[in-house]
């Protein structure tokens, strides 16, 4: 299950990476063309945050996963070593 959901994961991040590089270059030339409050609807900045709260939340957890796995098989050596000496 593990392995399952962070096959998912990385695809979801990759995924909502696509219309994220799209829509931030968008913006950011809409906004500094002169009248940029008139070119993009407020829709579209919504988008874009919710967007870019998804690739946090999703890359935070990839960058994390060596992290976790290594804090794991340290502790079930612990324990290993622990149950040895016993």
């Amino acid at each position: 299950m593990k392995k399952f959901f962070n096959k998912w994961t990385r695809k979801f991040h990759r995924w909502i990476a696509i219309p994220t590089i799209i829509i931030i270059p968008l913006a950011v030339i809409s906004k500094f063309s002169g009248a940029g409050a008139e070119h993009l609807p407020p829709q579209i900045e919504q988008f874009q945050s919710i967007l870019m709260l998804l690739l946090v939340i999703s890359g935070s957890y990839l960058y994390l996963i060596p992290y976790f796995t290594k804090w794991k098989r340290n502790r079930s050596k612990k324990t290993n070593n622990l149950l040895k000496s016993i």
